[in-house]
Protein backbone atom coordinates (compact mmCIF):
# COMPACT_ATOMS: atom_id res chain seq x y z
CA UNK A 1 0.00 0.00 0.00
CA UNK A 2 1.45 3.61 -1.03
CA UNK A 3 0.84 6.35 1.53
CA UNK A 4 0.57 9.69 -0.22
CA UNK A 5 1.11 12.90 1.42
CA UNK A 6 -1.66 14.24 3.29
CA UNK A 7 -2.41 17.80 4.50
CA UNK A 8 -3.52 18.75 8.14
CA UNK A 9 -4.21 22.03 9.26
CA UNK A 10 -1.86 23.56 12.00
CA UNK A 11 -5.08 23.78 15.10
CA UNK A 12 -5.79 19.98 14.15
CA UNK A 13 -2.16 18.86 14.28
CA UNK A 14 -2.01 20.80 18.14
CA UNK A 15 -5.23 18.82 18.89
CA UNK A 16 -4.28 15.47 17.39
CA UNK A 17 -0.72 15.14 19.04
CA UNK A 18 -2.22 16.36 22.24
CA UNK A 19 -4.59 13.25 21.68
CA UNK A 20 -1.55 11.57 21.08
CA UNK A 21 0.47 12.51 24.47
CA UNK A 22 -3.10 11.91 26.50
CA UNK A 23 -4.13 8.59 24.68
CA UNK A 24 -0.58 7.30 25.54
CA UNK A 25 -1.73 7.13 29.08
CA UNK A 26 -5.18 7.10 29.40
CA UNK A 27 -6.34 4.46 25.87
CA UNK A 28 -4.48 1.61 26.69
CA UNK A 29 -6.85 -0.31 24.70
CA UNK A 30 -6.29 1.90 21.78
CA UNK A 31 -2.47 2.09 21.81
CA UNK A 32 -2.43 0.48 18.13
CA UNK A 33 -4.99 3.26 16.73
CA UNK A 34 -2.56 5.65 18.04
CA UNK A 35 0.40 4.88 16.87
CA UNK A 36 -1.45 4.54 13.52
CA UNK A 37 -2.59 8.10 13.68
CA UNK A 38 0.87 8.66 14.74
CA UNK A 39 2.80 7.37 11.31
CA UNK A 40 -0.48 9.60 9.52
CA UNK A 41 0.49 12.72 11.61
CA UNK A 42 4.17 12.11 10.95
CA UNK A 43 4.02 12.45 7.14
CA UNK A 44 1.71 15.17 6.74
CA UNK A 45 2.50 18.61 5.22
CA UNK A 46 0.80 21.40 7.68
CA UNK A 47 -1.03 24.00 6.11
CA UNK A 48 -3.36 27.55 7.43
CA UNK A 49 -7.10 26.97 8.21
CA UNK A 50 -7.35 29.43 5.88
CA UNK A 51 -5.44 28.29 2.82
CA UNK A 52 -6.42 24.30 2.65
CA UNK A 53 -8.46 23.09 -0.21
CA UNK A 54 -12.48 23.13 0.73
CA UNK A 55 -12.99 19.59 -0.09
CA UNK A 56 -9.88 18.12 2.18
CA UNK A 57 -10.92 16.00 5.32
CA UNK A 58 -10.45 17.85 8.35
CA UNK A 59 -11.41 17.04 12.05
CA UNK A 60 -14.98 17.52 12.07
CA UNK A 61 -15.44 17.31 8.54
CA UNK A 62 -18.43 15.51 7.26
CA UNK A 63 -17.61 13.41 4.14
CA UNK A 64 -19.49 10.62 2.12
CA UNK A 65 -17.23 7.60 0.91
CA UNK A 66 -17.96 4.36 -1.19
CA UNK A 67 -16.61 0.78 -0.51
CA UNK A 68 -15.18 -0.15 -4.33
CA UNK A 69 -15.78 -3.38 -3.50
CA UNK A 70 -19.06 -3.52 -2.25
CA UNK A 71 -20.39 0.09 -4.10
CA UNK A 72 -22.09 1.03 -0.37
CA UNK A 73 -21.83 4.12 0.35
CA UNK A 74 -21.81 5.97 3.68
CA UNK A 75 -21.78 9.50 5.46
CA UNK A 76 -19.69 9.80 8.14
CA UNK A 77 -18.02 12.73 10.27
CA UNK A 78 -14.48 12.73 11.73
CA UNK A 79 -14.30 13.46 15.66
CA UNK A 80 -11.96 13.16 18.59
CA UNK A 81 -12.89 9.90 20.78
CA UNK A 82 -15.25 11.69 23.33
CA UNK A 83 -17.10 12.37 20.15
CA UNK A 84 -17.91 9.41 18.63
CA UNK A 85 -21.21 8.29 18.14
CA UNK A 86 -22.33 5.65 15.60
CA UNK A 87 -25.84 6.12 15.50
CA UNK A 88 -25.34 10.08 14.56
CA UNK A 89 -22.35 8.89 11.94
CA UNK A 90 -19.75 10.59 14.13
CA UNK A 91 -16.50 8.50 14.12
CA UNK A 92 -13.20 8.91 16.32
CA UNK A 93 -10.16 9.70 14.28
CA UNK A 94 -8.69 6.56 16.18
CA UNK A 95 -10.86 4.14 14.04
CA UNK A 96 -9.49 2.53 11.51
CA UNK A 97 -11.57 4.65 8.53
CA UNK A 98 -11.71 7.94 10.84
CA UNK A 99 -7.79 7.61 10.74
CA UNK A 100 -7.59 6.68 7.25
CA UNK A 101 -9.80 9.90 6.05
CA UNK A 102 -8.26 12.59 7.87
CA UNK A 103 -6.07 14.61 5.11
CA UNK A 104 -7.51 13.46 2.47
CA UNK A 105 -9.04 15.21 0.04
CA UNK A 106 -12.53 14.42 -1.97
CA UNK A 107 -12.00 11.69 -5.43
CA UNK A 108 -9.11 10.29 -3.29
CA UNK A 109 -9.08 6.54 -3.15
CA UNK A 110 -7.49 5.28 0.41
CA UNK A 111 -6.95 1.75 1.46
CA UNK A 112 -5.31 0.09 3.94
CA UNK A 113 -4.95 -3.48 5.55
CA UNK A 114 -7.85 -5.17 7.77
CA UNK A 115 -7.40 -8.81 9.06
CA UNK A 116 -9.95 -9.40 5.88
CA UNK A 117 -8.06 -8.10 3.58
CA UNK A 118 -7.34 -4.70 2.18
CA UNK A 119 -10.44 -2.31 1.96
CA UNK A 120 -10.45 0.37 -0.58
CA UNK A 121 -12.83 3.48 -0.65
CA UNK A 122 -13.14 6.63 -2.12
CA UNK A 123 -13.50 10.10 -0.56
CA UNK A 124 -17.09 10.88 -3.09
CA UNK A 125 -17.35 14.10 -1.37
CA UNK A 126 -16.83 16.53 1.55
CA UNK A 127 -20.10 17.81 2.90
CA UNK A 128 -19.38 19.85 5.25
CA UNK A 129 -15.66 21.52 6.59
CA UNK A 130 -15.49 23.67 9.17
CA UNK A 131 -12.33 25.57 8.32
CA UNK A 132 -14.49 25.80 4.40
CA UNK A 133 -17.51 27.01 6.65
CA UNK A 134 -15.89 29.42 8.48
CA UNK A 135 -14.70 31.47 5.61
CA UNK A 136 -17.81 31.16 4.03
CA UNK A 137 -18.86 33.08 7.12
CA UNK A 138 -15.96 35.59 7.01
CA UNK A 139 -17.43 36.16 3.37
CA UNK A 140 -21.02 36.75 3.68
CA UNK A 141 -20.01 38.91 7.09
CA UNK A 142 -17.90 41.05 5.25
CA UNK A 143 -20.32 41.73 2.22
CA UNK A 144 -23.15 42.51 4.56
CA UNK A 145 -25.28 39.96 3.62
CA UNK A 146 -27.19 37.37 5.86
CA UNK A 147 -26.23 33.78 6.20
CA UNK A 148 -28.59 31.09 5.13
CA UNK A 149 -29.17 27.76 7.35
CA UNK A 150 -27.33 25.06 6.83
CA UNK A 151 -29.31 22.37 4.81
CA UNK A 152 -29.77 18.72 6.70
CA UNK A 153 -26.76 16.23 5.12
CA UNK A 154 -28.36 13.85 3.01
CA UNK A 155 -29.67 10.19 4.00
CA UNK A 156 -27.49 7.92 2.25
CA UNK A 157 -28.42 3.95 2.26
Amino acid sequence: MTRRQILITEDDMTRLKDLLRRGRVAMRRDQGHLEELEQELERAELGAAGEIPRDLVTMHSTARIRDLATGARHVYTVVFPSEADLATRRISVLAPVGTALIGYRAGDVIEWATPGGTRRLQIEAVLFQPEADDRREVELDAAHQEQRPLQALPSVS
